[in-house]
C-alpha cells in the first residue's frame, strides 16, 4: 500500500467513526477529511472542489427547493383531503397512504411529502382511534421505494449519476436516465407495499395512549417546574402537598439549589431527592422534575400557583400562546447543542417544556439536554414563533401551529403541472433537467408563488457540502488506487460464488454503510469501488453501479440511516428494534429482487 493511499484510508477510517458517533457534524467531518487530503497533497485544489461544477448537485439542490415550496403553499392539501376522505378501517388507510405517496416519491423530494403527510396521518389516526405506530414506519418506507424508482426519486441516485457523468471514458459507461432505475424499482414498489400491508400490523408496535389535542398518542416528556417565592408547596413534606397526585403526571425527583457543589453545564448545582423520600419538606427554588403526556404538561402551565416552568414567565406576559411539538431534523444547527446553547427564547420566541427521546430515561437537567436527530420537543410557543420557525430548517412541525396558506386550485395546478411538464420535457430530451428546473422556479418567484426570502433559506447548504466533499473522496480513493484494492479483497473474497456471489458482497457491505452513516456518504464511498470490480472482472459496469444505488438508497433497517426513517423515528414512538424487525425483511427483499434483476439484464 501506497503512501497516498494509507493517508486516504485514514480519512476514510476517521469519516466513518465521526459520522457513526457523531463526534462533529456530518458536513464539516467530510470537510476537515478532504481537507487533510489537500494538504498532504493527496488531492489537488482542482479536484477538490470539482464538485461544485457537478450538475447533478445543482439539480439536486432545485428538486429540493421546488419540493419546499411545495411543502409551504400546500397543494397538497386538496389531494390528501379527497384521499382519505369516508377511509374508517387501519388496512385501508394504510394502503390509500401508500399508493399515491410511492408514486409521489418517485418525482418529487422524499423529506418534504413526509413532513407535509406526518399531520394527516396524526389527525385521522386520533380521529380513529388508532396507534401513528402502525402507520409512521410504512409511511418512510413508501417514499423510499419510491423514490429509488427513478432518476430524481431520490439524491442518491442523482449522486451516483453525477459520478457517472465523470467516468464516461470507462468501456460500456453510460449517462443514466431518468428511469434506467425503474426496472427494479417498480417491481420492489410492489412488491415493499404488499409486504407492509401483509405484514406491518402484526410487526410494528401498538403504542397508543388517550387522544388529546394536541398529539395522536400519548408521548411522554420530561419537564422540570420550579416552586417561586411565596408559593404554597413551600414548607410542605412531599407527601402532603398532593404533587404525587396529579394528573398523568408523575413526580420523578426534587432538586435543591445548593451554593458549594461541582457547578453543571447551566451555571447551577443541585443535590437530588428521588421522589420516593415522601418527608422531604419542599423549599423555594426547588425544582420538580416530572414525567406526563403533552396534555397534563400543558395543563401544568397554567393551574398550579407559585408553581413555573422554566424561563415560561417572561414569555406569558406577551400573550397568544400556543403549545407545539416539533422534531429536531437530521441536518438541524440545534444538534448537539444543549437547550441553553440553542436560545429558543431569543431564537424562537418560544420554551422548552419538555423533550421526549423514545423512551430513553433522560438524567440531565433540562437546559443542559444535548439533543439529537428525532428528539421531540414539547414548546410553549409566543406569537412570534410562527414567523420565524417558517425560516428555519432545524425541525419538522407535528401539530398544526398555523393557518396553512391555501394556494388554490390554479396556483396548485401551475405548481404541479410545471414539475410534471419539466420531468416529462427532459425524459424526451427536449430541455435539460436543471435548466427546466430552474426556469420552473423562476417562474414561482416571479408570479410570487414562492417567497424569494424562504427559498433563500430554504437552501440546504450543509447537504451540498457532504456531496461536494463525497466526490473529492471518491476521487481520492480512485487515483490512489485505495478503491482498486478495496475491489480486489471483494472480489477474493467472494469468488467461489461467482458474479452472484461479488453482488451479494458489494451490496452488503454498502447497505450497512448507509445504515449507519448516512445514504449520501455510502454512495459516493462505494461508487469507486463498484466500479473498480467492475473493471477487475471485465464486466458492463452499469449492474454494479445500479446496484451501488440501489443498496445505499434502500435503507429500512435503522432510523439514522435515512432522513425520513428519522422524521418519524420520534413521532411515532419507536425503538430502534422496531425498525430493524421490520426493515430487515425488507431490505433482505430488495436485495434478492436487485441482484436477479440486475443479473438477467446485463449477465444473461
Amino acid at each position: 500500500m501506497t503512501t497516498s493511499s494509507f493517508l486516504v484510508l485514514l480519512v476514510l477510517a476517521f469519516i466513518l467513526i465521526s459520522l457513526y458517533l457523531e463526534i462533529i457534524g456530518p458536513a464539516f467531518t467530510f470537510v476537515v477529511g478532504v481537507v487533510f487530503l489537500g494538504i498532504t497533497g493527496v488531492l489537488t485544489p482542482k479536484e477538490m472542489l470539482a464538485g461544485f461544477a457537478n450538475e447533478q448537485i445543482l439539480v439536486i439542490i432545485m428538486l429540493l427547493l421546488i419540493g419546499d415550496v411545495i411543502r409551504k403553499t400546500a397543494v397538497m392539501e386538496p389531494l390528501f383531503d379527497r384521499l382519505f376522505r369516508g377511509t374508517k378501517s387501519g388496512r385501508g388507510f394504510l394502503l390509500k397512504m401508500m399508493l399515491p405517496t410511492a408514486g409521489l416519491s418517485a418525482f418529487m423530494n422524499n423529506t418534504p411529502l413526509v413532513a407535509i403527510m406526518m399531520p394527516y396521518i396524526q389527525n385521522w389516526c386520533r380521529r380513529n382511534n388508532l396507534p401513528p405506530s402502525k402507520f409512521l414506519i410504512p409511511l418512510s418506507y413508501a417514499t423510499i421505494l419510491g423514490g429509488c424508482a427513478t432518476l430524481i426519486g431520490t439524491s442518491t441516485n442523482l449522486i451516483i449519476a453525477g459520478m457517472v457523468n465523470d467516468q464516461q471514458q470507462v468501456p460500456g459507461m453510460r449517462p443514466l436516465n431518468m428511469f434506467d432505475f425503474a426496472w427494479v424499482g417498480v417491481p420492489m414498489i410492489v412488491i415493499g407495499i404488499l409486504y407492509l400491508f401483509l405484514f406491518s400490523n402484526r410487526l410494528l408496535p401498538d403504542r397508543k395512549g388517550l387522544p388529546d389535542s394536541l398529539a395522536g398518542y400519548e408521548r411522554n416528556y420530561v419537564v422540570e417546574a420550579e416552586i417561586l417565592e411565596g408559593s404554597k408547596l413551600a414548607g410542605q413534606l412531599i407527601r402532603e402537598s398532593g404533587i404525587l397526585k396529579l394528573k398523568e403526571l408523575s413526580l420523578m425527583e426534587v432538586r435543591h439549589p445548593l451554593l458549594l457543589q461541582v457547578e453543571n453545564g447551566n451555571g447551577g448545582a443541585y443535590d437530588r431527592i428521588p421522589s420516593t423520600s415522601e418527608s422531604y419538606r419542599l423549599k423555594e427554588g426547588d425544582l420538580l422534575i416530572f414525567t406526563g403526556n403533552t396534555t397534563a404538561v400543558s395543563e401544568l402551565v397554567g393551574t398550579h400557583e407559585g408553581l413555573a416552568l422554566h424561563e415560561v414567565s417572561q414569555l406569558t406576559r406577551r400573550g397568544s400562546l400556543k403549545v407545539v411539538e416539533v422534531v429536531v431534523s437530521h441536518n438541524s444547527s440545534l444538534v448537539s447543542r444543549t437547550i441553553h446553547e440553542c436560545r429558543f427564547r431569543s431564537r424562537f420566541d418560544a420554551v422548552v417544556l419538555g423533550i421526549h427521546r423514545n423512551g430513553e430515561k433522560i438524567q440531565e437537567k433540562t437546559a443542559d439536554i444535548k439533543l439529537k436527530p428525532g428528539d421531540v420537543i414539547l414548546l410553549l410557543a409566543g406569537h412570534g414563533f410562527q414567523a420565524r420557525a417558517d425560516e428555519t430548517r432545524d425541525f419538522y412541525y407535528l401539530n398544526q401551529v398555523r393557518e396553512i396558506h391555501k394556494p388554490g386550485l390554479f396556483k396548485s395546478l401551475l405548481i404541479l403541472g410545471g414539475l410534471a411538464t419539466v420531468i416529462m420535457l427532459s425524459i424526451f430530451g427536449v430541455v435539460k433537467l436543471l435548466m427546466g428546473l430552474a426556469v420552473l422556479l423562476m417562474f414561482l418567484l416571479l408570479t410570487k408563488i414562492a417567497n424569494p426570502k424562504e427559498v433563500a433559506k430554504s437552501i440546504d447548504y450543509d447537504l451540498g457540502l457532504i456531496i461536494v466533499m463525497a466526490l473529492a473522496l471518491g476521487t481520492a480513493m480512485s487515483k490512489t488506487g485505495l478503491a482498486h484494492s478495496i475491489a480486489t479483497g471483494v472480489i477474493e473474497a467472494t469468488r467461489p460464488l461467482g458474479v452472484i456471489g461479488i453482488m451479494i458482497g458489494l451490496y452488503a457491505i454498502t447497505t450497512i454503510l448507509a445504515a449507519y452513516i448516512t445514504t449520501k456518504a455510502a454512495a459516493a464511498l462505494m461508487f469507486p469501488i463498484a466500479l473498480s470490480t467492475a473493471v477487475s472482472l471485465g464486466a458492463n459496469p452499469l449492474p454494479f453501479v445500479l446496484l451501488t444505488a440501489f443498496a445505499s438508497a434502500a435503507t429500512f433497517i435503522t432510523p439514522h440511516g435515512y432522513q425520513t426513517n428519522l422524521m418519524v423515528y420520534g413521532p411515532g414512538g419507536y425503538r430502534f428494534r422496531d425498525f430493524f424487525r421490520i426493515g430487515l425483511p425488507i431490505n433482505l427483499l430488495y436485495m434478492a429482487v436487485t441482484i436477479t434483476i440486475l443479473y438477467l439484464m446485463y449477465f444473461i
